[in-house]
């Protein structure tokens, strides 16, 4: 099991006279069945990593991938991780400056990257061609120093666009306790996105980003209601198999309590 961990803000208590900062609220999502697990709020005054440890150190998460950015790379949140018999894969960014220009300078040894486990991936949608390439060594003994809880593995992947003639070429690396194929990484990497897929969907389908509600307690309940919804509904079209998209799964159930109904009693088998 895949477990991504993000935080969200809601704009709109950025711009209301009884929120210091905008609320943020950090989530816990099964990125295979594409659930939220749990959320926690992030204190006004700090960022979200103390939430996310939190949530970590709340759930049970015995065998699963911890699956997070560059802001919870860091050595306690990867200790915290092992601690609970998880693994870890985490976004090696520009806040880890040694470690990145590390595997970033081992990659760029052609000697040393063609040695590397390798896997390629093509993807086509809408007139926009994607082309990703893992790269994994488990050749970690020059890392062994830095501090990193039962490192395993470091990886690489290159993702290359191209869309109405114009083309990018990104790298990013990662680090991990599992010892990955590059397949794998691949496919742990890629579903980090389901948290992200899930916080567009509170703002496209539940305008999130305007609500309104002054009240701190009224605006953390509806977020987590939203969610419910949310698992709801996914959970009912992947065991009906339903080719419907979910917004209109969701205005089905609006427009006939007998669909609401059914879509409850899915969640509830």
């Amino acid at each position: 099991m895949t477990i991504t961990l993000d935080g969200k803000a809601i704009r709109s208590t950025g711009r209301m006279d009884g929120y210091e900062s905008p609320m943020r609220i950090a989530s816990a999502h099964v990125a295979d069945a594409g659930l939220t697990l749990a959320g926690l709020r992030v204190d006004g005054k700090s960022n979200e990593i103390p939430a996310v440890r939190g949530l970590i150190s709340l759930l049970e998460v015995e065998g699963c991938m911890i699956v997070a950015d560059a802001m919870h790379c860091q050595k306690e949140t990867a200790e915290l991780i092992v601690g609970k018999k998880a693994d870890y894969l985490l976004n090696a960014k520009d806040n880890q400056p040694t470690l990145k220009k590390g595997i970033e300078e081992y990659v760029g040894d052609d000697a040393l990257r063609n040695a590397m486990d390798a896997f390629r991936t093509f993807e086509k949608n809408g007139g926009r061609l994607e082309a990703r390439t893992g790269f994994v060594t488990h050749d970690v003994e020059w890392l062994a120093g830095a501090g990193w809880k039962n490192l395993s593995c470091v990886g690489a992947i290159r993702r290359q666009f191209e869309y109405k003639g114009q083309t990018s070429d990104e790298w990013h690396y990662y680090i991990s306790s599992r010892k990955l194929t590059a397949e794998g990484l691949l496919r742990h990497a890629r579903l980090e996105w389901s948290v992200e897929s899930m916080h567009w969907l509170l703002d496209a389908h539940f305008g999130e980003d305007f609500c309104r509600v002054e009240d701190e307690c009224a605006q953390q309940a509806l977020n987590v209601a939203r969610k419910i919804a949310l698992n709801c509904v996914k959970t009912h079209k992947q065991k009906t198999g339903s080719k419907l998209p979910l917004s209109r799964i969701m205005f089905g159930c609006l427009l006939d309590c007998q669909k609401l109904v059914d879509v409850l009693k899915s969640a509830e088998n």
